[in-house]
């Protein structure tokens, strides 16, 4: 079966467009003038930077012919979109490099992904790295071989057949499911794929290109099916551009939560126990427990009240929530006692509601805001399970505020003032927050959405908050502010995210007297600050390399004896230092100060209290900081002084003076 492009035969000289473009100038050129040739001819923007373009604001190739009054903008590689476009380009260049060297490899799908791109393939054993390297060798030849990127069309029909011919078993079946009847398709060289695009101009586009890894992947993410082959890589318009993630890549692996974990022995996840099930050991333990008490000290400080909820429930309370029709893949099997049917909760919010429902309730006693740290159970499928930041049980620092539709406003805005101070005392400065607005399937009348959004939106803007709005990607029960936090190494994590829910006020039958004596029903607000408590830890981890700030340190001061003769000495130290509220430990082992020394520095505990025969008999320390600072010799009292100028103000109101 032949396979040519598509191009619109019209006489250019018989009728003229008007083009405008981002700086506002409008310019009238023939009618089937590409895109590029435009952008050459009137835009100062660098021709080599321009990777393709916006037609009326929708993604279009360079070489797209213009037939009508449009704008144009250029898409480069500064742009999310450029971004996709270049490495759904790489994926393709990938894809070739495979089938070259490894024929009996099908096509499946190889989308691009946060600062990469992926491609999965049938092959009868996994990728080596070697087999990497000859890919990745031959993907460079193809780019220098700058093949020109065409888009072909087919009929859906023809598009089945010419993959069926060429036994891209899996092309085929995709396209199958896709409702359009003509279907879009790419070449460069001998090699075609199915793609809706677009893509750069030619396979010389790409100019640094380096596969990282392969996985094992199910076919459409479903164990049932086929296991693929996966290949990892990314690509940049520069290798010294590459040489810098490649870097970040190496400092993100040194600093992953499941490494730093295993070395600081804060927690661990053991075939005996289950995947996905964490066990926390002393150090982490004790961690946590700075994040919850501080946790706790705030809601209580802001108006909230505590309650707790068991880890089960019957099933007919998660079929009145609507879990049981809108969750149930992501819920664990149902468990029979004494003839009843129970669930492992998946959330917190029908308890919380249960809560409120105990009692009658008054327009006068809203706002109520309960808060939880409650543990859920959510079943993961094995696949997608990453150490902390993707588990079957956790714990959300769950709250749920129960309001009138006048009180959403200022409710929202004080979530969002109290998510700030948070999320700033655990060092994440850099928030971005979104709003998402109603979706395709939703509850509730239009009216009411309206309206919470409204607040929301007013939320934002009076308090000051720089927000993008998400069309769409609210919750089926109303919309949603959602905020990521930036680590230190620039990767963006979405934790918090403010929800109005008024499905489950009229499922559960709410209500509140209001001041005309009759009842109304009230908003819900599910609200979560950090996520859950094992996601945010395994975040902070890697946000801090493991050498967590002072006040969240297990051990913050570790006395290091030089000789056992100083033990009893040592041990009068860390007694003063626990006195004061300090976390302090002795090591008594019967090794060297230097080894010592090491160890303290390798387990990242702020500050070391040297003391030898001379620090005993003044009453003295020698004290030393993490990185290898040595800040003298100083009294025990100094040393409580020096370790509390290192914590935050209101953490000191905990600590005996």
């Amino acid at each position: 079966m032949s396979v040519h492009a598509h191009e619109s035969q019209r006489d250019t000289t018989a009728s003229l467009i008007r083009v405008t473009l981002p700086d506002g100038t409008t310019h009238v050129v023939p009618s089937g003038t590409t895109a590029k040739e435009l952008l050459r001819k009137y835009t100062r923007q660098n021709a080599h930077e321009i990777l393709a373009v916006k037609v009326n604001g929708q993604p279009k190739d360079l070489n797209t012919s213009l037939t009508e009054d449009v704008s144009v903008e250029p898409i480069t590689f500064a742009s999310p979109e450029g971004k996709e476009i270049y490495r759904h380009s790489s994926a393709h260049i990938m894809a070739q490099a495979v089938k070259e060297v490894f024929p009996s490899a099908l096509l499946t799908i190889g989308p691009p992904i946060d600062e990469g791109f992926y491609y999965d393939f049938d092959f009868e054993r996994p990728f080596t790295p070697e087999d990497l390297e000859k890919i990745e060798l031959r993907a460079r030849e193809i780019i220098k071989a700058n093949y020109p990127i065409e888009r072909l069309e087919m009929s859906k029909d023809e598009a089945i057949q010419f993959f069926h011919d060429r036994g891209e078993r899996f092309k085929a079946e995709i396209i199958r499911q896709i409702e359009d009847p003509q279907v879009s398709l790419y070449r460069q060289g001998d090699f075609i794929d199915l793609c809706r695009g677009p893509h750069v101009e030619s396979t010389g586009r790409i100019k640094a290109l380096k596969l990282l890894s392969s996985a094992g992947a199910y076919w459409r993410g479903d164990e049932r099916n086929p296991m693929l082959q996966r290949i990892y890589g990314t690509s940049f318009p520069s290798q010294e551009e590459l040489d810098a993630y490649l870097t970040k890549l190496e400092e993100i692996k040194r600093r992953d939560h499941r490494k730093v974990g295993k070395e600081l022995d804060l927690f661990s996840i053991q075939d005996e126990t289950g995947p996905g099930l964490i066990l926390w050991h002393p150090k982490g333990a004790l961690i946590r427990l700075q994040i919850e008490n501080f946790w706790r000290e705030q809601h209580l400080t802001q108006g909230y009240e505590l309650v707790y909820s068991p880890h089960v429930a019957r099933l007919e309370l998660w079929k009145t929530s609507g879990h049981v029709d809108y969750y149930r893949d992501n819920m664990f099997a149902p468990m029979s006692v004494e003839s009843a049917h129970y669930q492992l909760k998946p959330m917190n919010c029908p308890f919380h509601i249960l809560v409120y429902k105990s009692h009658l309730r008054s327009y006068r006693d809203l706002p109520i805001r309960y808060a939880e740290l409650g543990t859920v159970y959510r079943y993961e499928r094995s696949g997608v399970l990453h150490g902390l930041l993707r588990v079957r049980g956790f714990t959300q620092d769950d709250a749920h505020i129960f309001c009138r539709p006048d009180q959403i406003e200022g409710e929202v805005k004080a979530v969002l003032t109290l998510t700030m101070h948070v999320l700033h005392r655990f060092g994440f400065t850099d928030c971005e927050l979104y709003l998402s607005t109603r979706p395709e399937h939703a509850v509730g009348s239009q009216e009411k959405w309206e309206q919470a959004t409204a607040a929301l939106e007013a939320a934002l803007q009076g308090g000051g908050f720089a927000y993008t709005i998400d069309p769409g990607e609210g919750v089926f029960y109303g919309p949603k502010i959602d905020l990521k936090i930036k680590d230190a190494l620039g990767r963006a994590w979405q934790c918090s995210t403010v929800q109005v829910d008024f499905n489950n006020p009229e499922r559960f039958g709410l209500c509140y007297i209001g001041e005309d004596g009759k009842e109304h029903q009230p908003i819900m607000i599910h609200r979560a600050l950090l996520g859950s408590i094992e996601r945010f830890f395994g975040i902070l981890v890697e946000h801090y390399g493991g050498a967590f700030p002072v006040w969240l340190a297990p051990v913050q001061v570790q006395v290091l004896p030089i000789t056992d003769k100083q033990h009893a000495y040592g041990q009068t130290v860390v007694h003063h230092l626990r006195r004061a509220g300090l976390r302090a430990e002795l090591d008594a082992r019967n090794e060297k100060i230097g080894l010592k020394i090491r160890e303290a520095e390798k387990a990242k505990i702020p500050f070391m209290a040297v003391v030898g025969e001379r620090e005993a008999q003044s009453a003295t320390v020698s004290v030393r900081e993490r990185g290898g600072v040595n800040k003298g010799v100083m009294t025990v009292s100094e040393v409580v002084d020096l370790v509390r100028s290192c914590m935050p103000s209101d953490e000191l109101a905990s600590v005996p003076q």
